[in-house]
């Protein structure tokens, strides 16, 4: 099942949506998520409202598959709406909008 995830600063952990005729809707909350063929994706509108207004909002988002177990994920994602656009590797600064899997925990995104 397709999910789409984000770091809820209110609850201090992920949340995990899913899509239902009305659209995504919170479905669970986890402090470790693994996830297989992904994408992540950024709203730049939101973006755009971040950088205008100084305040955080949802916008950018982890979506893939659940998954139990994946293999390592050695390479840590960051993402900063006032450094770019997308999401990036946080050794290199390259940019990442998809990957075979991902593992979030405690706050942090990495694939492999």
């Amino acid at each position: 099942m397709r999910v789409r995830v984000y770091y809820n600063l209110h609850k201090h952990t992920f949340s995990i949506q899913h899509r239902t005729s009305k659209g995504w809707r919170v479905r669970d909350y986890a402090d470790t998520v693994r996830l297989t063929d992904v994408t992540f994706k950024v709203s730049e509108a939101g973006r755009q409202r971040v950088l205008r207004e100084g305040r955080k909002n949802v916008h950018a988002f982890v979506i893939g598959t659940l998954a139990d177990t994946v293999p390592d994920t050695p390479h840590r994602v960051t993402y900063n709406p006032f450094k770019a656009p997308t999401f990036v590797r946080a050794d290199d600064g390259a940019p990442v909008t998809e990957a075979p899997v991902a593992v979030l925990h405690h706050k942090q995104v990495s694939i492999a």
